[in-house]
């Protein structure tokens, strides 16, 4: 017979094992002040996938960006005419009220072009710094110094992101020759693991020999399979103390990008490991580049790190649950949900922390609409054409006959006013 272990005093517990200590870096623009590091929240931010040249373009999808829940949005600048065009996305976001810091992507020509337009460089809130594409032989380190110096001279923190598609391979030779002289060498893996872990130390502290400040460096070191992202991170977050951005390199389209980020993310997460996240997915042709912004919010919420909009639990339906009237009841609401938090995060404050559950028949329905502070259960295969609302863990109101979709909308709409607004008012 099986028997249960003994319980002890001590409760059980939710949430990650431990934080992995940093420094914290502010990422500023005006009046706004992002920070990454230390004990604040997780960052979400994303990237624009437009011709950076095409200010007006570029300034659209970065507005679509924030307002889906960016918080920073990293572009494009590889030639003088994306150089050119920063300032003009800046104005563009500044006439159109949006105060989301930009972050500037820097390859190859990177010291160049922040030498060469200063105003790109002091209208960009951040940069990144990939060191393995900065320059080859005695180029590179000179190359490097001139970027550091610029991010000095403008007060600009600065992501130095190693990838293992670019890595340095002077590094990388260097790694493999030490791994040579070992009594027991390392496997290829290995090695490409510390090639990555090393280049993003040592780049980090050349730049503060170079003057640049310790609180104004984050590290990535990015890959595109899930456990070699966790070794890597887990290696890099024992040997240092910068805030970490976390994300697969190329995580891919649909389900696929969506499940790798879910699964090497969430793992460092829990373990306290990355302090910025970025959700690498090939959009679907024509599909929306706003998508890596609510999966790295889902990623976040769903493991209770941070709250942005309400969440709706709904049944994944069975054989009780043959009408699609819950579906698509479930998919409007989670959709109306998500357009309203740009504005209701304003007006309503601790709204993101309400849980609504559509449920689709009598098994777990009423129950799960109790613990909700909206639910609502649909009747299944065979139940009377009834659905019960409840508010607050309280049965409120039987709905019936055809416009149940717009009644509990609007049921939803009133617990937000009264319930928010009120918190609002008397703050």
């Amino acid at each position: 017979m099986i028997m249960n272990k003994p319980t002890t005093d001590a409760p059980i517990v939710s949430g990650p094992l431990t934080r992995h200590v940093t420094r914290q870096v502010a990422v500023r623009y005006q009046d706004r002040e992002i920070v990454i590091g230390g004990s604040a929240p997780v960052v979400v931010q994303s990237m624009t996938n437009t011709d950076t040249a095409d200010a007006i373009g570029t300034a659209i999808q970065v507005k679509d960006l924030a307002r889906a829940g960016s918080e920073m949005v990293r572009i494009t600048v590889n030639n003088p005419e994306a150089a050119a065009a920063v300032p003009a996305i800046r104005e563009q976001l500044d006439r159109m009220g949006v105060d989301v810091p930009l972050v500037g992507d820097f390859h190859y020509n990177g010291h160049k072009l922040l030498n060469d337009f200063p105003e790109c460089a002091k209208a960009l809130s951040k940069y990144r710094i990939n060191p393995g594409n900065v320059g080859q032989g005695a180029k590179r380190d000179t190359q490097f110094a001139q970027m550091i110096e610029a991010a000095c001279r403008y007060e600009k923190p600065v992501r130095i992101g190693v990838n293992w598609g670019s890595l340095d391979q002077a590094l990388l030779a260097r790694i493999m020759d030490e791994n040579a002289r070992r009594s027991q060498p390392w496997d290829a893996q290995a090695v490409m693991y510390e090639a990555l872990v090393t280049s993003a130390i040592e780049n980090a502290q050349r730049a503060e020999e170079l003057g640049l400040r310790g609180d104004r460096i984050i590290l990535s070191c990015k890959v595109s399979g899930v456990q070699d992202l966790i070794a890597v991170y887990r290696e890099l977050a024992r040997r240092c103390d910068y805030p970490l951005h976390l994300g697969l390199t190329e995580a891919g389209m649909g389900s696929k990008g969506i499940v790798a980020s879910t699964a090497a993310l969430a793992v460092l997460l829990q373990e306290g490991i990355g302090d910025t996240i970025r959700i690498s997915l090939t959009p679907e042709p024509g599909g929306d580049r706003t998508r890596e912004v609510v999966v790295a919010q889902e990623i976040l919420q769903t493991m209770g790190l941070r709250k942005f909009a309400p969440m709706v639990i709904a049944c994944p339906g069975c054989g009780r649950t043959t009408s699609t009237v819950f579906q698509d009841l479930a998919d409007k609401i989670q959709t109306y949900l998500r357009d309203q938090m740009p504005v209701w995060k304003k007006q309503y404050p601790g709204v993101e922390n309400m849980n609504v559950a559509v449920m689709g028949c009598i098994v777990n329905g009423p129950g799960e609409s109790k613990h909700a502070n909206i639910g609502i259960s649909l009747p299944g295969t065979g139940e009377s054409p009834a659905a019960p609302v409840f508010v607050d863990g309280e049965k409120k109101v039987t709905l019936r006959g055809e416009r149940i979709a717009e009644e509990f909308q609007a049921i939803v709409l009133d617990y937000v006013k009264t319930r928010y607004g009120k918190e609002k008012a008397a703050v």
